[in-house]
């Protein structure tokens, strides 16, 4: 009888804990460019991720990123309390491709941690498989909002509450603010 000789596979190293997989996935958007879409169903509440990248102050982000020929540049800028600037196109991550909608699912809520301000983005409602991920970017200008302003900022959401542009007038967004405060007491 033929000996057999048998292959011992050698053992399989342990295995590190699996990262809990996120909800939602990069994929090309109607909106604008790429966006991020839910994979799973994702309750209202959730934190789903944190706006990251290098910190930079306003001052410079104006001045790397300034407008070409009166269009702004395409940035992945996040605004800060502080006046300092978030610019995901350095450091960045998956967040800084969730777009922007009149009508949003999602939030961007601050918060303090270490002494510096962190920007979350948070689900503000139940998001079905194959929703696109947005919020309102609720950008502010100090000058006054005039028709071509609000053209160099477009917003292509195509949701029935569709301003128009990504713009907000600033007593808006503090209108926002304080409705807020008040739901959370």
């Amino acid at each position: 009888m033929p000996s057999s000789s048998k292959r011992i596979s050698p053992a399989k190293p342990a295995t590190k804990s699996a990262k809990p997989r996120r909800p939602f996935a990069v994929r090309n958007s109607k909106i604008h460019g790429k966006g991020v879409f839910a994979t799973a169903t994702i309750r209202k509440g959730r934190r789903l991720i944190e706006y990251v990248g290098r910190r930079i102050p306003e001052s410079l982000a104006d001045e790397v990123y300034a407008e070409e020929d009166g269009k702004p540049s395409h940035t992945f800028l996040f605004a800060l309390d502080n006046g300092d600037v978030i610019d995901a196109t350095v450091g960045g991550n998956d967040s800084r491709w969730i777009n922007h909608s009149c009508a949003p699912n999602c939030e961007a809520v601050g918060e303090d941690a270490d002494g510096e301000e962190h920007i979350f983005i948070e689900a503000i409602r139940s998001i079905k498989p194959g929703e696109e991920l947005a919020y309102d970017y609720s950008f502010e200008f100090d000058e006054p909002h005039t028709k071509k302003l609000e053209k160099q900022y477009p917003c292509r959401c195509g949701s029935p509450e569709c301003r128009g542009t990504i713009l907000v007038e600033k007593k808006e967004k503090k209108a926002k603010k304080a409705k807020k405060a008040k739901k959370a007491k």
